[in-house]
């Protein structure tokens, strides 16, 4: 097994997930990809539990998670133009964004979610899986992809496509677990030594293809043309998210990158 992201062959067994710890997670030594051996794994087949039934809005302002993925990307961001939101859901993060001046536009691989948004907030969705999106010359300033990084196996191809989406000097959001965690690292710590070990039903099948750090993702970004401009962990709870805002030890990651200018 070579690692996905760097091609090295130095990896270590980092943990086990299942019932009879049958699937495997390495980190790569060079990298620090953490990696699912996907050997004899149908890894399309096990996405649809992430899959959460679409529940309509009451109010938009109360949408926590919208609101401080939005604050993020107008904190980090220094001008308004083009956005595609990637995965775009309930149209949550458009809705601010359109207020805030921004072009929008949503992309959705679920016809109803696309639907429910076009009908909801009146904006533009297109249907489609975003690495076969038409991405024949970047035509948005920003676009952002919300833990959906994590559930693909070929990391490089979604930042190049993302790449090819973007104008020059664009920027991308991103949001995904963070596998260095101080909460994740207290997990393996008990597993190792047998102190506690999490349970997990027959039938579970992981989803997460690749686990990132700052560190792997840092990498990723070299090696697909783009800069990091913030990288912070975060809360949907306030005084967690000041906290993790400042020291990087949360569970979920979240990134501006810039793509650099070719000349």
């Amino acid at each position: 097994m070579k690692c996905r992201l760097c091609g090295s062959q130095w990896l270590n067994l980092l943990y086990f997930q299942g019932d009879k710890h049958q699937f495997s997670f390495y980190e790569c030594s060079k990298c620090g990809l953490v990696n699912l051996d996907l050997a004899h794994l149908r890894i399309a087949e096990h996405q649809a539990k992430y899959t959460d039934a679409l529940k309509p809005i009451k109010d938009y302002n109360k949408e926590i998670g919208a609101i401080t993925s939005y604050g993020f990307v107008q904190k980090y961001v220094p001008f308004r133009g083009s956005y595609l939101d990637i995965g775009c859901g309930n149209g949550a993060l458009l809705h601010f964004a359109r207020q805030d001046g921004w072009q929008v536009k949503g992309l959705e691989i679920l016809p109803q979610y696309a639907r429910y948004v076009r009908d909801t907030l009146n904006v533009e969705v297109d249907v489609a899986d975003f690495l076969d999106y038409d991405k024949a010359n970047g035509q948005y300033d920003l676009v952002s992809l919300r833990h959906v990084l994590e559930h693909l196996p070929d990391s490089v191809l979604a930042l190049e496509t993302i790449n090819a989406l973007l104008k020059k000097g664009g920027y991308a959001h991103f949001e995904f677990p963070n596998i260095q965690s101080i909460s994740h690292r207290f997990q393996r710590f008990l597993a190792r030594y047998k102190l506690a070990e999490k349970h997990y039903k027959p039938d579970y099948r992981p989803g997460h293809c690749n686990e990132f750090s700052k560190q792997s993702f840092i990498y990723l970004l070299q090696q697909t043309g783009f800069e990091l401009v913030r990288w912070e962990t975060y809360s949907h709870k306030p005084l967690s998210n000041f906290l993790y805002n400042r020291w990087h030890i949360g569970t979920k990651a979240r990134a501006i990158v810039r793509k650099i200018d070719k000349t």
